[in-house]
């Protein structure tokens, strides 16, 4: 017998959900889809990844509380660890503590309020702008005025204020927004402060300055690697008149954020954070020389298209890094730094390529 209806009023629509990565990206099928990586996970990758984060847990401590004496015992271990990739339920703990921005926190309370409630900036207008611009595909970021955005206008807008110096650049968008995705605002914001400011590694202020002088500089130094690592391709460069500002650029503005794989943008966030810039360098000649026998062989227009889109099997994080890895530069880098060495080919007037 059938049941009779407790109410007489119509059943409501369910609303379409557009499916999601486990990032929280939209769904692609083909193009720059952040979950093109992701691995199907078996119940013995889980089991295995469970087994991970338990290690990962003990090492850190409740909180972080163990942290700093782990690292002080077995820093070898620390490296491969994150090396391998950080669990992704702490991934954004642990990007606090390898940054030093847990520390600028507990030092400056009630700082990030007076600046997102007190103070103005004069980058607003261009911060407003530019927000549906970053991970205009990620579930949080799509809502106009959307809680997503509005943290990520509070985080930019208070580091406008903060370095007043800086101020805002686009691609700064992208940095914050990936740090969104991992922390609270405050955590974000005290984050981009540690990068900027040098908490712990080389200061990375002067990518975002008037005339972007440290990307000016990494670029140099990047054509000059090129040239000495794979001369044959640096030989081709400079026949086609290509030069690392023409494609790297975003590389260093952005650490791969910008336009690359989400979950190897996430691998190799990892490893700067705790390493630095060196893996940026390592990263870019990694892809280089993946692709190497093919990139020598193409003429200019199909040359930049292929430095824009590079194939799926060379941004796969278990083959790129592992290359990335073996690829030495900090000596050489060093020396570059001391001796004040000009590489051969100086790049073209940089522009931020986030803006084009």
């Amino acid at each position: 017998m059938e049941k009779k209806r407790t109410d007489d009023s119509e059943p409501v629509p369910v609303p379409v959900i557009a499916p999601v990565d486990r990032f929280g990206f939209l769904k692609q099928e083909q193009g720059n889809s952040p979950q093109r990586f992701i691995k199907t996970r078996s119940s013995t990758n889980y089991e295995k990844e469970e087994r991970r984060v338990t290690k990962w847990r003990k090492m850190i401590g409740a909180g972080g509380s163990d942290w700093k004496h782990y690292l002080r015992r077995k820093p070898h271990v620390v490296k491969r660890r994150i090396r391998k990739g950080i669990p992704d339920c702490l991934r954004g703990l642990v990007w606090q503590l390898i940054s030093g921005s847990r520390d600028l926190l507990l030092m400056n309370p009630g700082v990030y309020e007076q600046l997102v409630v007190y103070e103005t900036s004069a980058s607003e207008l261009d911060i407003i702008r530019d927000i549906s611009r970053t991970f205009p595909s990620h579930v949080f970021f799509q809502k106009r005025h959307g809680p997503g955005q509005r943290s990520l206008y509070n985080v930019l807008k208070a580091y406008s204020v903060y370095d007043r110096d800086v101020g805002y650049v686009q691609g700064m968008g992208f940095v914050a927004g990936l740090l969104l995705l991992y922390m609270s605002e405050e955590d974000a914001f005290w984050l981009l402060v540690a990068l900027l400011k040098g908490a712990v590694h080389s200061p990375m202020e002067g990518l975002y300055q008037a005339g972007l002088p440290l990307v000016q500089k990494y670029l140099l130094q990047f054509d000059q690697l090129v040239r000495e690592l794979m001369p044959k391709l640096g030989e081709h460069f400079t026949q086609e008149m290509i030069n690392p500002s023409m494609y790297a650029s975003q590389w260093f503005i952005t650490v791969f954020s910008y336009s690359f794989p989400f979950h190897s943008a996430l691998r190799i966030w990892d490893v700067f954070l705790a390493e630095g810039i060196n893996i940026v360098f390592k990263v870019g000649l990694a892809l280089l020389k993946h692709c190497h026998d093919d990139l020598v062989k193409l003429p200019f227009e199909e040359l930049m298209h292929a430095l824009r889109n590079f194939p799926e099997d060379a941004m796969d994080p278990d083959t790129l890094l592992p290359l990335a890895y073996s690829i030495k530069v900090a000596k050489r880098l060093e020396e570059m730094k001391q001796d004040g060495e000009k590489p051969v080919a100086k790049p073209a007037q940089t522009v931020n390529p986030v803006q084009q």
